[in-house]
């Protein structure tokens, strides 16, 4: 599992709820899509990018994201949650963001997401700010 994590630029973990689990008794699908956008916030934090959403410079906005399941998590556990950059397009950044049970010490389930520059004020998309790519590479 280390060998995996160290391929991601920001890694955090998450306390396993009991309240996170539906009535399979398996942690819900929407926790994992939780835990990806917490941690992918906190990477943007540390690349440069700013989330308030009220600024003139581009914002990242969701354009889409999938989510693979492999493994089950329970609690109690912790969930290790770890994001990098996988693609720079013209106009966005495909996402990777992969989750571990630190019980099991194994994948969990891994996610891509799209993330699309967007001007709040202008309500519209935009290029991929050289800002964006130059906190990625500092990274």
């Amino acid at each position: 599992m280390k060998d995996q994590l160290s391929k991601y630029k920001v890694v955090e973990e998450y306390p396993v709820h009991w309240g996170d689990m539906d009535s399979a008794n398996h942690v819900n699908n929407l926790v994992y899509l939780r835990w990806g956008e917490s941690c992918r916030l906190s990477y943007f934090e540390k690349i440069g990018i700013d989330t308030s959403f009220k600024s003139a410079q581009a914002g990242p906005i969701l354009g889409w994201q999938d989510c693979k399941y492999i493994f089950p998590m329970m609690h109690p556990d912790t969930a290790i949650v770890g994001v990098r950059t996988i693609e720079k397009q013209k106009d966005r950044l495909i996402l990777e963001c992969a989750i571990f049970s630190k019980k099991h010490q194994r994948i969990a389930a891994i996610s891509k997401q799209s993330i699309i520059p967007y001007d709040y004020i202008a309500l519209k998309k935009v290029d991929l700010p050289k800002e964006w790519i130059e906190g990625i590479e500092k990274l």
